[in-house]
């Protein structure tokens, strides 16, 4: 019986998942990012296959909602870079604040340092930004490096572009501290 329902759980409808993306449901955010971060090589499949449906549906929304938009992206994304301790999560939490202030809403995707054991982050950029976690026009989502160097992960640019369907309209990238991974 435990194994049907842990079976049944790790079925996933991609075509509901980037529905409940574009629909920007954080928890279907979540859910994609683990999908397209994952390295097995079925959710590999099924998260190309889910960054199409939500580019697709995504596109669809900006048409209806301005027909003859040329469907075009107005998303500002930032990237912030600095040694470990610069104050790069505090700086980030208050623009972040500023920003959603004044209406915007704001993706923020931190990279950390991976543990050699489990492989998830080490250290958690995300509990810096306690203010802005809560914040229901921001989204905060660490991401493990996992070996990969040059200061962001491996999946960053598809974790962007789930954001972006999200209607995130601003993306911000925290790299991990310069230093760290090499």
């Amino acid at each position: 019986m435990l194994r049907r329902t842990i079976a049944a759980r790790a079925a996933i409808d991609v075509k509901d998942l980037s529905r409940r993306v574009v629909a920007g449901e954080r928890r279907a955010v979540s859910r994609a990012i683990t999908l397209v971060e994952s390295t097995n090589a079925d959710h590999r499949r099924l998260a190309d296959e889910m960054l199409q449906l939500v580019a697709s549906q995504f596109m669809d929304k900006l048409e209806a909602k301005e027909p003859g938009s040329s469907k075009k992206l107005n998303t500002f994304r930032l990237a912030v870079s600095g040694p470990p301790g610069a104050g790069k999560s505090c700086f980030i939490e208050a623009l972040g604040k500023h920003l959603t202030d004044k209406g915007h809403r704001v993706a923020v995707l931190t990279v950390d340092p991976s543990s050699t054991i489990s492989g998830g982050s080490l250290l958690g950029d995300k509990t810096r930004m306690d203010g802005l976690s809560v914040n229901p026009n921001a989204y905060v989502r660490p991401s493990p490096t996992r070996g990969c160097l040059g200061g962001v992960a491996e999946a960053t640019y598809d974790a962007i572009q789930l954001c972006e369907g999200a209607g995130f309209d601003t993306c911000v990238v925290e790299t991990v501290g310069v230093g760290q991974s090499e």
